[in-house]
């Protein structure tokens, strides 16, 4: 039985990659991965030697890049599965071929590392002992409307990635969906021109609506709890949206 290695690679910052992942890139005999050219850049800088076998795995190759994978792991021969930052399969390609391992009979191991959700959580100073990751919302004006709404009467925080492209008309929707709800807008985590803005939806939708925004965005909203939503300047509010169901009074 052979081990596929779930890989975190860094999100920015190469020096948050491992010792434990290292080792393993540089022990498998396949490496998969979203992009060869920058995982040969990762494994050039920690010295790492090329495997027997390099795999391009990406949203648009998964069932013939998983066969592969399958066949490799069939010959008792261990695999790391890595996308171009993060980890595979939260937002990038991989949940696929992880379930097909495991259907499989092979081992699955995750090798923990940095990820823009969790930091991004802790940076936003809202409250994580309960939060959902939303991954992109739909680009068209009704879904991600929609994609809104079955959220706004939910209590946990939001954690959602944007297209810096696309952020400020997304900040005017969940205004209008959620209220003026505090939040947090962690752009380029890691990296050197990190930025954390936060504030109420209100403030940070007019700031951003004209703003051009370079780098990777991760938007965190606060959940439906009045001490974190706003009626007025300075005032939060005492009124919470109601549940799907029930009769706002």
């Amino acid at each position: 039985m052979a081990t596929l290695y779930v890989i975190a690679t860094p999100i920015g910052n190469l020096e948050d990659f491992s010792p434990r992942a290292a080792r393993i890139l540089g022990e498998v005999s396949a490496i998969a991965c979203e992009d060869t050219r920058k995982t040969r850049i990762l494994m050039s800088r920690f010295a790492i030697a090329s495997p027997d076998r390099l795999i391009t795995y990406h949203e648009h190759n998964e069932e013939r890049a998983g066969r592969k994978i399958l066949e490799h792991l069939s010959w008792h021969k261990d695999v790391a599965l890595c996308s171009n930052a993060g980890y595979p399969g939260v937002s990038d390609p991989g949940y696929r071929i992880i379930s097909e391992t495991i259907e499989a009979g092979h081992e699955v191991v995750v090798i923990p590392g940095a990820d823009a959700v969790h930091s991004a959580l802790l940076s936003s100073g809202l409250p994580t002992s309960s939060y959902t990751f939303k991954g992109f919302p739909p680009r068209r004006p009704g879904p991600r409307r929609r994609f809104l709404e079955a959220e706004a009467a939910m209590p946990h925080t939001l954690v959602i990635f944007e297209s810096p492209h696309r952020l400020g008309a997304f900040l005017a929707v969940a205004l209008d969906v959620l209220g003026d709800r505090r939040a947090a807008l962690c752009i380029e985590l890691t990296k050197r021109f990190e930025k954390v803005h936060r504030g109420y939806l209100k403030d940070l939708a007019a700031a951003f609506a004209e703003e051009k925004v370079r780098g990777e965005v991760t938007v965190v909203i606060a959940g439906n709890h009045a001490k974190l939503i706003r009626t007025s300047e300075g005032d939060p509010t005492t009124r919470e949206i109601p549940p799907p169901g029930t009769d706002a009074t």
